[in-house]
């Protein structure tokens, strides 16, 4: 006989998926007061590595939860340059994995992906507002012009079901999402399919290599050698034409390519051997009325630029203040239609960057790959060895200005002195919309009426400089900004991304009423 079970309480937002996305999410939207309840199929965390490696913005992100990864023991950063080189080791390309990134953190960062998903995990089981229902498969989703209910099935129990209403649905339920095949949403595929054997390694002793990553270029065998967090290494290599998907995967073939590298089941635990397809595709369609999708339900792509989980926790950011906007009554629904406008072209970016990134390293004819050899050598000889650095990705088009310089990208980030506390920016002052005067007076800069909605969105205002601002420069990072930009304030989003900069108080009106109509304010 069916369970009839009376719904569960009502939640203000319902998230499909305990991966890194939906906890993100549920735990910075429960900082707004809003009520979440995550839904995970899986009874236990999937306690295999699968991401290893973040950007400076995800350092900042997790920043704000108050892990400090320059400080913690869970994470590392090897303050070294990521090499690319051939077959003889010659190098192909250098880039900048040393230095700090503008965002004030490091431009990379290693880490094992079970141990941040436990330690999210625990964050938010000590939140009130979050519930966490483990071992239940949504298998069906309906909304109106008011709501969204789930129905689920407990996946150990056959016959007990249950339901669920929320104000919004949001799908991180990953690349075979539920929530995105039952919308009916369509997949832009880019037809980049290679199979690559990811090995993760525990050595017994702490193994050394120099560098400490880099990536092998070897048309016989394209080969990736990382961290994978603190104790652990992985490698990657490319299945080639003839090879066997499960036979390469079997732990005898796993130590015949680890060999070479000095590791052997004497001296190291072969913690997973699985082959993954690197796929490049993006869903057509992220927001339908009160239901969403984020992180790999809305996009795949190869990890050759370590973007993959990085862009879907920006994901769980920019949706976390558009949510906490709509709740309270700040921003109308609307406003959803710029989080997919602006992550969805943000995320093809890295599809494409990664994509082009794989076409150079997965070369296995011999002829071709001296060409591009010959290539890469040559630019590197002409700009004497000196390594590249990354690039800052605009979002798509949405809520900033376009015409405004520097707008559409993240925010730098310096030390400052706020409140007798000394830190980053972020932890001194904290996030919000924040309008920002550096080197100049924050008085009247916007009109009686724009200073009433910025106060609606608990927007800031604040001067940034010297000892009379309000919050006090401890390096130069903020006037190197604006001299950059040629301007004098900068508008900051509660995401860290620039919706606009200007010189003038006049241009800063300007664009703030361009921010108004974005934002779907009227």
């Amino acid at each position: 006989m069916q369970n009839t079970a009376k719904p569960l309480p009502n939640a203000d937002i319902a998230i499909i998926g305990a991966g890194p996305v939906g906890l993100l999410l549920a735990i910075l939207l429960s900082k707004h007061g809003i009520s979440v309840t995550v839904v995970e199929r899986w009874p236990d965390i999937y306690d295999r590595p699968r991401a290893v490696t973040m950007d400076a913005e995800v350092a900042r992100i997790l920043a704000t939860l108050g892990i400090n990864v320059d400080e913690d023991p869970a994470f590392e950063n090897h303050k070294e340059l990521y090499y690319w080189k051939n077959a003889d080791l010659l190098d192909l390309q250098i880039v900048d994995w040393e230095s700090l990134a503008p965002s004030g953190w490091h431009v990379t960062y290693w880490f094992n992906q079970p141990e941040l998903e436990a330690r999210l995990i625990e964050m938010a089981n000590d939140i009130p507002l979050i519930t966490i229902l483990r071992g239940w498969t949504v298998n069906d989703v309906t909304q109106d012009p008011d709501a969204v209910q789930l129905h689920m099935g407990n996946t150990a129990k056959s016959a007990e079901h249950q339901s669920l209403s929320a104000r919004f649905l949001v799908g991180a339920d990953g690349a075979n999402s539920f929530v995105r095949e039952h919308l009916g949403i369509g997949e832009v595929d880019k037809g980049y399919f290679f199979d690559w054997l990811i090995l993760d390694m525990i050595p017994n002793e702490p193994y050394t290599t120099s560098p400490a990553q880099w990536q092998l270029c070897d048309p016989k065998r394209p080969t990736t050698i990382v961290p994978g967090g603190p104790g652990r290494r992985r490698w990657e290599f490319m299945l080639l034409p003839d090879e066997d998907r499960e036979e390469i995967a079997t732990p005898e073939a796993a130590w015949r390519l680890l060999e070479p590298w000095g590791l052997t089941p004497q001296n190291a635990k072969l913690e997973r051997s699985a082959v993954y397809k690197f796929q490049a595709k993006w869903a057509e369609t992220w927001v339908q009325d009160r239901c969403m999708i984020a992180g790999d339900a809305a996009h795949l792509m190869p990890p050759f630029a370590g973007e993959g989980m990085c862009a879907g926790l920006r994901d769980a950011v920019a949706l976390s203040w558009r949510l906490a906007g709509i709740l309270d009554g700040s921003l109308p629904q609307d406003v959803l239609q710029s989080y997919e406008s602006e992550r969805m072209e943000h995320a093809k970016h890295y599809i494409q960057f990664s994509q082009d990134l794989g076409e150079i390293i997965c070369i296995t004819d011999p002829d071709k790959a001296a060409e591009r050899d010959a290539r890469m050598i040559a630019d590197l000889d002409a700009r004497d060895h000196q390594p590249i650095t990354g690039d800052l990705v605009k979002l798509g088009a949405g809520a900033w200005c376009e015409e405004s310089a520097g707008a559409g990208e993240l925010s730098p980030q310096g030390f400052v002195r706020f409140d007798e506390s000394e830190d980053r920016f972020d932890q001194a002052v904290g996030q919000s919309w924040l309008l920002l005067a550096i080197n100049q007076s924050a008085a009247e800069i916007l009109t009686p009426t724009q200073s009433e909605i910025f106060a609606q969105l608990n927007g800031r205002v604040l001067s940034v400089g010297d000892s009379d601002c309000d919050v006090q420069t401890l390096d130069d990072s903020y006037t190197n900004w604006m001299q950059n930009v040629d301007g004098n304030f900068a508008i900051i989003r509660p995401d860290f991304y620039v919706a606009a900069t200007a010189k003038t108080p006049e241009g800063v009106r300007a664009c703030f009423d361009q921010i108004i109509t974005k934002l779907a304010l009227t």
